[in-house]
């Protein structure tokens, strides 16, 4: 069995300090990792010198992140698929609950529909990848405005009549931008009856590495099976499963 170097991890927890923050000192860097203090200096001076961090000018002992991780970072977000990435993580929800997993991303006003993963069940929702829905009537939708900043979700609004596809529907823009202020601060988002007046969802945000909300994931199921106990354990599960995805496409993993 390969066996783990230990001045590698170091090396990699030192760089992982500078997650949340852009300067770190020697001494800040002791101290987060109670580390000894000349493994520290040891450690600071080689990713110095292969330029992973660089010395603030004028503070010799005072370091920042360099270059080469900037490439790496682009390298890796350049080969990043979310289809391809979204299919593997939609199918793992989709097993643990036997009901509907969609992937969408927003376009203009509207909702499209990237990946999407059957449950087993013969009542089940009637979708398909490629179909465009509009926003406000989805739990993806919702989410997804919910990633705009005020002014951009304003624009949105403002460029046509909102659809409406069951008498659930929110079409009045105001109502709608309260329901995405709540969407915003809550993190998920329900579809009771919004589109279809037989189904109900529940989506949660997908982020890249830059924090930015790319896509919505959601599970779907008839109204015979959404129970309160179900939503819960359902909203759970998505959250996970929107928060794997997002780890692969690039979000850093939160601390614990």
């Amino acid at each position: 069995m390969a066996r783990v170097v230990p001045a590698v991890i170091r090396a990699l927890d030192i760089l992982e300090l500078f997650l949340d923050r852009s300067e770190l000192s020697a001494r800040e860097v002791n101290e987060r990792l109670d580390l000894p203090r000349t493994t520290v200096h040891e450690l600071l001076v080689t990713l110095v010198e292969r330029s992973y961090l660089i010395a603030v000018a004028g503070q010799p002992v005072r370091y920042r992140l360099g270059l080469p991780l900037f490439q790496l970072g682009s390298a890796f977000a350049g080969r990043l698929d979310l289809v391809r990435e979204a299919q593997i993580v939609a199918r793992d929800v989709a097993a643990a609950c036997d009901e509907a997993v969609h992937v969408a991303v927003l376009d203009g006003a509207d909702v499209i529909y990237l990946v999407k993963v059957d449950s087993t069940h013969p009542v089940r929702m009637v979708s398909a990848v490629g179909r465009r829905l509009p926003a406000n009537c989805t739990a993806v939708g919702k989410v997804l405005l919910s990633g705009l900043d005020r002014a951009s979700l304003t624009a949105v609004l403002a460029k046509e009549p909102l659809a409406g596809m069951t008498p659930q529907s929110i079409t009045d823009p105001d109502r709608l931008r309260e329901h995405v202020e709540r969407v915003r601060a809550e993190g998920i988002a329900t579809d009771v009856g919004e589109s279809d007046v037989a189904m109900r969802c529940v989506a949660a945000a997908v982020r890249d590495h830059s924090g930015a909300i790319v896509a919505a994931m959601s599970l779907s199921a008839p109204i015979i099976r959404w129970t309160p106990r179900a939503l819960r354990e359902w909203t759970e599960l998505l959250r996970e499963g929107a928060s794997t995805l997002s780890i692969r496409m690039g979000y850093p993993p939160a601390r614990r």
